[in-house]
């Protein structure tokens, strides 16, 4: 499968916007961090380096003018004001819609931009000192001449390096004589058009630094040989310069490469350098898949083994199932991403939203190393923004009524990832007021959502504010009060086989805790069976499992609850739920399952075993059967629907309630 360079381009550029917008962030937190300003004018460079070797003309001439302002940032001449920063963050999502949708980007827009921050720029910039004109005479005071010597990986301009421009960026810095070195050019029968096999003597002289000649090199300098030395200082004669930035007259003679030309660095070794390739994301879903049929035959594999006699097959059946299931575990480690490079993304929002509220918001994130399945990283993107948008606008106060409050005036929002089992758990918690429980229940038995005098717990009174166009806000702003948006949060949740619960207290703030599996496509499962169906539970959701004696069934009969230890678990008859007609089996056993502080014990009739599940996905007719949360193909050819382990602790619960209520 070919790749288009355009692509390539493409993928690159948004690693390197999400790194300066994360520098620019960053900045406005601390001004005098010279390794952030650096590694923004890297990302810009980079952009606009790449950019104009893969066609993208106006995403190049647009990132240079922004370059050329950060480059007096590098050089202290213009302080990272909170101005600057704003101009900038509005440039880095100018280039983004130049790279996404060409079509779409204004060019007027961007020169709004560039003019506003020309004037930001000019506004707190610092004196500057007469700068010279074209071929005018200076003072010799400061001029040093270098001797540069450099060659090139050979595979450079494959890879994207173009070295004319290098040379064009010394000449910027002074006056350079530059002679190519012609000594490992091949007879033309060897010569590779891809390959460079020239080297570069340059004398140059100059005022500037050691360190923006290297800086030249800043992105080819560890694959390169590379040797810089000072010869000596100008003479103290007036000497003929021209200012950076002119055209330079240079003199270029083709000779043979000096003995002594050395490695700048040591290039990476190959290990190091295959440490990590790109991959399209198709291919690990290709993968998956391929796994996943894997494991189905690995099923019936274990099944021809288990009623065969023949001791090499069984031999064969356990090994292929060992290496399967490392298989399985590698390539779900290939598509786990570190929930952080999501939680990133919010801190520009949470930036914009302070500035076109009026609010100061502090963002912080707890768990950015709790890993997830890429699929689901990349669907939370745009329920979190809901949910952290409402908190921002909806919980969180104006500065003045926190302070007549007693609270900071600052206020605060927190994302937390960490593991429970086989779950991820994500909280967006704020410190603002609270939801109004009196106001909720009103508009929602305006809206016929509830029956009035209903008695509901809090979670299930805080979940009308999913449904369709629910919304108790006084005002529609640009931000909310719509009712649009949670109601898509709490479908794309579901969707991922998820669930959401909510707490608040007034004045104390809300909490929103997303529940999620860490995969969506192979899982360890407990296979039963009820009746004549056989059924899978997640594993991660077992705790373990007793036998029902005859006499504690007996007993437990009305009351639904068993003594686990000294311990009451109210339990479901699966049997009963699933309208099961076979004969009852005389030893039933119940599988503890738990979700969240909640345990229900589930009366099956029969444990089978442990199941490597692959997950498949209901139709659209059984979308809203919530006791199931898919299907799987076992070894026999036969299908398995997944229990719900979630809904089915909530139905416990509730059942419980109920009981309670009744005596």
């Amino acid at each position: 499968m070919s790749v288009d360079p355009a692509d390539m381009f493409r993928q690159e550029a948004q690693e390197l916007l999400e790194v300066l917008e994360q520098n620019l962030l960053d900045l406005g937190l601390t001004p005098d961090d010279q390794d952030l300003i650096g590694s923004a004018f890297r990302a810009l460079h980079t952009i606009k380096g790449s950019g104009a070797m893969f066609g993208f003309d106006r995403v190049a001439a647009f990132t240079h003018h922004v370059e050329t302002a950060f480059d007096q940032v590098r050089k202290g001449k213009v302080a990272p004001s909170p101005a600057l920063i704003q101009v900038a963050l509005a440039a880095k999502d100018h280039m983004r819609m130049l790279i996404e949708q060409p079509e779409q980007a204004n060019d007027a827009a961007g020169d709004a931009i560039l003019k506003d921050l020309q004037q930001v720029v000019d506004g707190v910039e610092a004196p500057a000192e007469t700068a010279p004109a074209p071929s005018a005479e200076i003072k010799p005071e400061g001029l040093v001449t270098w001797r540069l010597r450099f060659r090139l990986a050979k595979d450079s301009m494959a890879m994207g390096t173009n070295p004319l421009l290098l040379l064009d960026e010394l000449r910027e810095l002074g006056q350079a004589t530059v002679t190519a070195l012609t000594d490992e050019i091949p007879s033309i029968e060897e010569i590779d058009p891809n390959c460079c096999y020239l080297a570069w003597d340059v004398k140059l002289t100059t005022d500037r630094p050691q360190s923006a000649i290297e800086e030249v090199f800043m992105f080819v300098i560890d694959d390169m040989e590379f040797d810089l030395q000072r010869i000596d200082a100008t003479p103290v004669e007036t000497t003929a310069i021209a200012a950076p930035g002119t055209v330079q007259p240079v003199e270029e003679v083709a000779h043979a490469a000096p003995a002594g030309l050395q490695k700048r660095r040591e290039p990476p070794s190959a290990k190091t350098a295959a440490g990590s390739i790109r991959v399209p994301a198709e291919r690990l879903d290709e993968l998956m898949d391929r796994v996943g049929e894997l494991v189905i035959a690995q099923a019936r594999l274990r099944q021809v083994a288990a009623s065969s006699h023949d001791g090499q097959v069984k031999s064969v059946a356990e090994e292929v199932e060992r290496l399967v299931l490392e298989l399985r575990d590698t390539t779900m480690g290939i598509r786990m991403l570190p929930i952080g490079s999501l939680f990133g993304r919010f801190r520009r929002l949470v930036h914009d939203l302070s500035s076109e509220l009026g609010k100061s918001v502090e963002l912080v994130t707890i768990g950015e190393e709790t890993e997830l399945d890429k699929t689901v990283v990349e669907r939370l993107n745009d329920p979190l923004v809901h949910l952290i948008r409402n908190s921002i606008d909806h919980g969180l106060e104006l500065p003045e009524v926190r302070l007549q409050a007693g609270k900071a005036a600052q206020g605060r929002v927190v994302l937390t990832a960490r593991h429970a089992g086989a779950q991820v758990l994500i909280s967006i918690t704020d410190d603002g007021r609270g939801l109004d429980r009196d106001r909720i229940r009103a508009r929602a038995e305006e809206n016929g959502l509830i029956v009035p005098g209903t008695k509901l717990t809090d979670n299930e009174l805080f979940q009308v504010l999913f449904q369709p166009g629910f919304s108790t806000a006084r005002e529609v702003t640009s931000i909310s009060g719509r009712g649009v948006g949670m109601d898509v949060v709490k479908r794309t949740i579901e969707s991922l086989r998820g669930t959401i619960d909510m707490t608040s207290r007034p004045g104390g703030g809300t909490e929103v805790t997303l529940r999620l599996p860490l995969t969506l496509a192979i899982i360890d499962g407990l296979l039963i069976r009820v009746g004549s169906g056989r059924y899978v539970i997640p594993l991660s959701a077992v705790e373990e499992c007793v036998e029902l004696s005859p006499e504690e069934d007996a007993r437990s009969r009305g009351r639904s609850f068993l003594n686990i230890r000294d311990e009451l678990v109210p339990f479901l008859r699966l049997r009963e739920l699933f309208n099961a007609t076979t004969a009852v089996d005389p030893y039933p056993k119940v599988v503890i399952v738990s979700s969240g502080d909640l345990r229900v014990g589930l009366v099956v009739d029969q444990v089978i075993g442990d199941h490597q599940t692959v997950i498949k996905s209901l139709s659209r007719l059984h979308a809203d059967v919530g006791t199931f949360s898919g299907a799987t193909i076992l070894g026999d050819g036969t299908v398995a629907l997944i229990l719900d382990v979630a809904n089915l602790v909530e139905f416990g619960q509730v059942r419980e309630e109920k009981l309670k209520a009744a005596s």
